[in-house]
């Protein structure tokens, strides 16, 4: 399998895994962010992964600014990280960067 076709899968599972938790989490709870976020929060193993994902999708942020010229737009990718989540954005990003890639002969 090419790796181009990896990141598209990882992309696909990105989506589906956190967006099943939070319509479980919505089937049983009214929709306030508020009460979500402090869910997300309730102790200190729950805040550091919350920390590590905010740090990352931050420095995801970063790179793809930084690769402007020659990769994919960025803005499509950090609408996906608020929306879906970093494990979605980030392989989607990387299938997109592939493909550009691909199309210029380099893969």
């Amino acid at each position: 399998m090419k790796l181009r076709n990896v990141w598209l899968l990882l992309a696909i599972v990105g989506a589906v895994a956190p967006w099943y938790y939070i319509i479980v989490y919505l089937a049983g709870n009214p929709i306030d962010l508020f009460a979500f976020l402090a869910a997300a929060a309730v102790n200190d193993a729950s805040t550091a992964f919350v920390a590590d994902l905010v740090v990352s999708s931050l420095v995801f942020w970063i790179y793809i600014f930084s690769r402007r010229p020659s990769g994919p737009a960025p803005w499509p990718f950090i609408i996906i990280n608020l929306i879906i989540g970093l494990s979605c954005a980030l392989p989607a990003y990387l299938w997109a960067a592939s493909r550009a890639k691909f199309r210029e002969g380099q893969n």
